[in-house]
């Protein structure tokens, strides 16, 4: 049986929810981002405590198929963008429809009608998020992050993270690196 569970997005999450799992007496095949797969049925007992346990950690089991839709293109999403070295060589749309088995624009729409943000805007968020990540933390140039994040040039990469941010990527890392220098001379 399948379960999905909304705001897993880490390795923290996963390890809770295993943890109220084994309280339950429930054996897992596998836990992964927003999605558990248990061996046999889960009686009803059994989910309303998994659900209360897991809202304690923030964590909500999801009941409704527009919510558990929602969350699984949510986390292909956020696996894919931050849980890879590269993005996916194909198409990010045709990567979320065969992950998810769904047409894109299916996809698309139900996600608009429910978050009120497309599909689209949603990933270019979460790139945003990862080239971020990517100027704070790693030691690559623009040109080596925009292709490891399936830019079309460097200027593309520059033209939406200023649209989304409001700066550039070369201030935004320079504001960072004058905030932690000034912090490591308290």
């Amino acid at each position: 049986m399948i379960l999905y569970i909304r705001y897993m997005v880490s390795l923290r999450c996963k390890m809770v929810v295993k943890k109220e799992l084994k309280k339950l007496g429930l054996w897992y095949v596998f836990v992964d981002l927003g999605t558990v797969e248990i061996r046999g049925e889960i009686t009803d007992e059994q989910r309303k405590e998994l659900k209360l346990n897991l809202s304690k950690s923030g964590l909500e089991l999801l009941d409704d198929k527009k919510s558990i839709l929602i969350e699984r293109i949510k986390n292909v999403v956020i696996e894919m963008i931050h849980y890879n070295e590269e993005l996916p060589k194909i198409n990010l749309s045709s990567f979320i429809s065969q992950k998810i088995g769904y047409d894109y624009t299916y996809l698309s729409n139900i996600f608009s009608e429910v978050k009120g943000v497309t599909l689209q805007q949603y990933i270019i968020m979460h790139r945003i998020e990862k080239v971020k990540e990517m100027l704070l933390y790693d030691d690559l140039s623009l040109t080596e992050i925009s292709y490891r994040l399936q830019y079309s040039s460097v200027a593309h990469l520059s033209n939406q993270f200023k649209k989304v941010t409001g700066l550039t990527p070369s201030y935004y890392k320079q504001l960072k690196q004058k905030r932690r220098g000034n912090l490591e001379n308290l």
